[in-house]
């Protein structure tokens, strides 16, 4: 376990940076305009080589979607955004997509991939909780306590680190029992996964350790080797304003054996609204 824990900056899938850089949306537009883009199926749209898709936020981008479930049960690796930075995922199921994600990103193999899923109640079949004071006697994980607690958390930007269950790839992060699954604040990427009815294995679109990225620009040294790359514009801006606690990802906690305590193992873009419901609410203790 201490191995996995001294790995948090990894396991949401995200890396940490205290950078700051603004994308601007003219450069964005500049590179993708004009004859450069047109239309699919008159929602979204792609670029002319067909890689870069552009969300519409008119409508529920469902052929970008079907595009994509095909992509990624034929073992593709895409970006797309969540609600704190652009990750790249794969079927968390497809161990040959999982070995792409660690070459593209030139990360070391023993070092763990989180999972994205799309609703709350998706996280019980892929992780197990430890019996919480105040659960009723019978009580199974998904009814009681624990998505009453994550239902206070998700979707949003926080990382459930949970034992998994046999259910998950056991080739995805096989040097540990623990997973961090995520249930972003972000419509299309829970779309996805609502449609693809298996969870993506999730890490932020950059090489190891580098700036982590709020637009696609961030990241276009990578486009060459993805199968899709999903344009949903800016990421991380609260009020207008780009905010730099998002390069942070997201907040990664776990509850503890004893279900009294939890341990944050990554403070992220949450911290303190995740301690305070925790604490405040539930009466869950931080551990040291």
């Amino acid at each position: 376990m201490n191995k996995f824990l001294t790995k948090v900056n990894l396991v949401s899938g995200f890396s940490r940076t205290n950078q700051t850089r603004l994308c601007v949306e003219s450069i964005v537009g500049a590179k993708m305009s004009g004859s450069q883009r047109s239309d699919v199926n008159g929602h979204g749209s792609t670029n002319s080589m067909g890689k870069i898709y552009r969300l519409n936020k008119s409508n529920d981008n469902s052929d970008i979607i079907e595009k994509l479930v095909k992509i990624l049960q034929q073992g593709g690796v895409i970006a797309l955004p969540t609600d704190t930075l652009y990750g790249v995922g794969c079927l968390a199921q497809s161990s040959e997509a999982i070995e792409k994600i660690y070459k593209l990103k030139g990360r070391d193999l023993s070092k763990p991939i989180a999972i994205c899923v799309g609703e709350v109640y998706d996280v019980f079949q892929w992780g197990k909780f430890p019996k919480l004071p105040g659960s009723k006697e019978g009580g199974d994980n998904m009814t009681d306590r624990p998505i009453e607690i994550l239902s206070d958390l998700l979707p949003g930007p926080v990382t459930i680190v949970t034992e998994r269950t046999p259910a998950l790839n056991m080739e995805l992060n096989p040097e540990t029992q623990l997973v961090g699954i995520r249930v972003p604040d972000h419509q299309f990427i829970r779309d996805l996964t609502n449609r693809l009815k298996e969870p993506l294995a999730l890490t932020s679109a950059n090489l190891s350790a580098s700036m982590s990225p709020l637009c696609i620009d961030d990241f276009d040294y990578l486009h060459e080797k993805l199968d899709a790359i999903i344009d949903g514009g800016h990421v991380g801006i609260i009020n207008g304003l780009h905010s730099a606690s998002s390069r942070q990802g997201s907040t990664v906690f776990r509850i503890q054996q004893d279900g009294k305590s939890f341990k944050v193992l990554r403070p992220g873009c949450a911290y303190e609204q995740t301690v305070h419901t925790l604490q405040e609410k539930w009466g869950i203790k931080l551990s040291p």
